[in-house]
This record gives C-alpha cells, structure tokens and sequence, in this order.
C-alpha cells in the first residue's frame, strides 16, 4: 500500500534539506577553484573593472595569462623542482616516521606516551625560529642554493607529525595479528613487513598526501636557502616573480594556482577514499 501523502511529502523535504546542504557545501569547497579558472582567462581590464561582473566575462576570454605564466616565467622548472623535491622527502619521511610509529605504537609505559608527545611537539615549533639554526647547518654542509637543503630540513617538521599520526593507525591493529604471523615462522620484523604495512596502507597514502602537501606550501625555508631561479620551488617562485612592485599578474597568478592545486584536491579525493576502504577492508575487518 503506498505510503500517506503527508508522509511522502515529509520523506521529500527531508531528501531536499539533505542534498541541499550537501550541495552548498560543495559549492563552498569548490568556489576558491572556480575563482582561480575565471580569472585565469580574464583580460586586466575586464578584472579589474569594478562596474563587471567578477564571475563572467565581460570581455572576451584570453590566454595571455597563461603564455605569460609559462613563457615569461620559469613555471614549469618550479613545478619540477617542487615534485623532486616533494618525492625525495615523502621517502625521507617514510622511511623514519614508519617504524617510529611503529615503536611508539607498541611501547607500553608512561615513557611511551610521554616520548609519543615530545615527538608531536616538535612539530609545534615554528619555522620562523629554526630557519637561523638550520641556516647555520646547511651552510657547514655547503648545501647553499642546493635543493638538497630543503630536503634535509623538510623532514624535520614532516617526520614528527607523520609518526604520531601513524601511531594511531598502528595501535588500531591488534597484536594478535603480529603474533600469528611470528607462530608461523616470522620475525617481529618479517611480521612488521608482511601483515601490519599491508593494513597500515590508508594511513602511509594519508601521510604521503600530507608530507607533500607541506612541502608544496612551505615558503620560510624555501626562500631563506634557495636563491637562484631555476632552483626555486612554486611556492617562492610564483609570488616572486609575478607580484612585482605593487604590479599583481592576478591572471597569471590564478593559474599557477590552479594548476598547482587542482591536481592535488583530485589527488586528495582518491586518496580519502583509500582512506575510509583501508578500514572497512581488509585484515582487521
């Protein structure tokens, strides 16, 4: 029998309501994308013009904006710079926070969770006071200018925070598995390897995500140890060279933006979805 009128009238608001909020919240979260596009293709005058409409075009889309991004600046060798540099330190901080993590995960004592937090204080430090020391260290290392500077002093403040978020994700995992595994023939370490990586991978894709991230936004130690051009990484090289004086380039600026972003919100969408499947599937499920 179908359901009453009043109640199907109720079920449909409440749908609306749902989706509703649902879609003004993706249209917050996109806007600051959306923004970028427009002005990327939109002539100076028609930006700056307070009588247009910011969000059309007044006048006739333009790729001066581009051509200037791509072709007056050394854009594309920035975007090399920041993935080198990017890669190189999310396998620096793998490579440390991981079995860090992992140790702290297992520690059991007032000592565990005390190290546990001196760790993620370090984190809290703010850049602005190590640059003089670290500036000090890469100079007595002769890594000035070099791109290997920044990754030697990235991973000090990706490595705290990667290990205390790993540890959560390791102190999810039962010890029961490690044990099964070491019954059967494994050492702790061939236990570590072969069963609880496998069901840490939601959170080593969150940590990879995330140390890259700061490494794209990161501008302090960028532009204390870098000052060549061709060495520069996005964040120091697009404000650097397209802000000139009081002179903005807002399309040209726009699109190094969107360019550098879009590809990491996509990326961040796949790997939340990785994210919730690492604990809906899997060992411990």
């Amino acid at each position: 029998m179908a359901a009453p009128l009043s109640a199907r009238v109720k079920r449909w608001a409440l749908d609306s309501a749902h989706y509703g909020t649902i879609a003004l919240f993706a249209l917050f979260a996109a806007f600051p994308f959306l923004w970028m596009v427009i002005t990327t293709f939109k002539e100076t005058n028609d930006l700056l013009n307070t009588e247009n409409n910011p969000f059309l075009y007044n006048l006739p889309p333009t790729m001066e904006n581009l051509r200037v991004l791509f072709q007056d600046t050394l854009f594309p060798q920035w975007i090399w710079n920041t993935a080198w540099v990017g890669v190189a330190v999310v396998v620096v901080t793998l490579l440390l926070s991981v079995p860090a993590g992992y140790a702290l995960a297992r520690l059991s004592g007032k000592w565990a969770q005390r190290l546990a937090i001196a760790i993620f204080l370090t984190y809290l430090v703010p850049p602005t006071i190590l640059f003089i020391p670290f500036a000090r260290v890469v100079g007595d290392l002769g890594l000035q200018d070099s791109l290997w500077s920044l990754v030697l002093v990235y991973p000090s403040f990706a490595v705290p925070f990667c290990t205390w978020l790993l540890m959560g994700f390791f102190k999810a995992i039962p010890r029961d598995l490690e044990e099964a595994a070491m019954i059967d023939g494994l050492s702790r370490f061939g236990a570590f390897l072969r069963v609880v990586v496998p069901v840490s991978t939601a959170g080593i894709l969150t940590v990879i995500i995330f140390a890259f991230t700061l490494v794209m936004q990161e501008f302090i130690y960028a532009l204390t140890f870098i000052t060549a051009a061709s060495k520069l990484t996005l964040s120091v090289g697009v404000p650097t060279f397209l802000v000139r004086g009081d002179v903005y380039f807002w399309g040209s600026l726009m699109g190094a933006c969107a360019i550098a972003s879009i590809p990491i919100a996509i990326l961040y969408n796949f790997f939340v979805n990785r994210f919730v499947a690492g604990f809906t599937v899997g060992a411990i499920k």
